[in-house]
């Protein structure tokens, strides 16, 4: 029998994966629609047509639904066979004022600043330069102090960003049961809460910038009287006197010479059996699909920083006089890297 040809069917599905690849920014336009217009929180109630959430969002009902067909076809929101949209488990993430709601976290990431500067890919690839300080005239965190509301996006963003996988994290780990954490650049204090909650004998210090520590979320009965917030810059000094250290998301924003000076500020801090928890995503070996290939390019146009391997990590460890003890997976992107004195 003669062999079936499959070269053109080949052909139009490389063809088809490239085009969508390609489009995806509208993907993340749409996903930006629908939050703008708090789309999910008129669902919650139930079901509706898209002339009804036109009416009470004041858009074009059918260009809403379209808008919200393409979602359903992603998973987020759902159309039934009458034309009404209802609300999926990834949409109802998208709600204001629920618990775990990603709102703030998609505000903030498909904000202009961000979209603006992905757009610079091109350019930051040519000259080894984030294409942010480009655009904005300064670097990223330096901007994010000059600018109040740029840095409450970012601040919200990340607490939403980092919710669901601070439980992971402190579900994950096998905390002591008494001693002292320090989060180091620990935002609002969303993971410290999580761990001083389920380790009463544990107690907190949350250490970050003035103004994003000032904004904290540890003043709850649950945790009371257990915790204190320093601020402070963690490239000159951290706290003292902890007995494990916490880096969530702090080393992928910092290339290796600004990783190395929050890598040595900590050593500095650790007494003898003092412990460092180094929590990013760890990029895998292989081509399959991975979260923290997409963030490494982010922080690629962000920060001229980047997501590791565990090999880049383990240098970078070494080189703060620090030495890799084991590796806690952890069912987020996030892996939990320990580590102690070298």
């Amino acid at each position: 029998m003669p062999r079936e040809d499959t070269t053109a069917t080949t052909t139009a599905a490389d063809a088809a994966l490239l085009v969508d690849l390609a489009l995806g920014h509208l993907a993340s336009a749409a996903l930006r629609t629908a939050v703008d217009h708090r789309i999910a929180d008129h669902l919650a109630d139930g079901p509706l047509h898209p002339e009804e959430l036109a009416r009470r969002t004041g858009t074009s009902g059918t260009h809403l639904g379209r808008v919200l067909r393409f979602l359903a076809s992603r998973g987020v929101f759902r159309e039934d066979h009458g034309g009404a949209f209802h609300l999926t488990p990834a949409a109802a993430q998208l709600r204001t004022g629920v618990p775990g709601s990603q709102h703030p976290g998609i505000v903030m990431i498909t904000d202009d600043m961000y979209r603006r500067t992905s757009g610079g890919l091109t350019e930051t690839v040519r000259t080894g330069e984030p294409s942010f300080p480009r655009f904005y005239g300064a670097p990223y965190f330096a901007y994010l102090e000059s600018d109040d509301a740029a840095r409450e996006v970012f601040d919200a963003g990340m607490a939403a960003f980092s919710a669901p996988a601070d439980v992971l994290v402190a579900e994950a780990f096998d905390f002591p049961g008494t001693g002292t954490v320090v989060d180091v650049g620990g935002g609002r204090g969303g993971l410290l809460r999580e761990i001083l909650e389920r380790h009463t004998g544990l107690h907190g210090v949350l250490f970050d910038r003035g103004a994003t520590a000032g904004d904290h979320i540890l003043d709850v009965p649950s945790v009371a009287g257990r915790w204190r917030v320093e601020a402070g810059d963690f490239f000159a000094a951290v706290p003292t006197g902890g007995d494990l250290y916490v880096l969530k998301q702090i080393l992928h924003d910092w290339d290796d010479a600004d990783g190395l000076r929050i890598l040595r500020s900590c050593r500095s801090a650790m007494g003898p059996g003092s412990r460092l928890l180094v929590i990013d995503p760890l990029i895998p070996p292989g081509n399959d699909p991975h979260p923290g290939k997409a963030l490494d390019l982010a922080m690629m146009t962000l920060f001229d920083s980047a997501e590791r391997t565990i090999d880049e990590l383990d240098t970078l460890l070494s080189r703060a006089g620090l030495r890799r003890t084991r590796i806690v997976a952890t069912p987020s992107p996030t892996s939990i890297v320990e580590a102690v004195a070298a």
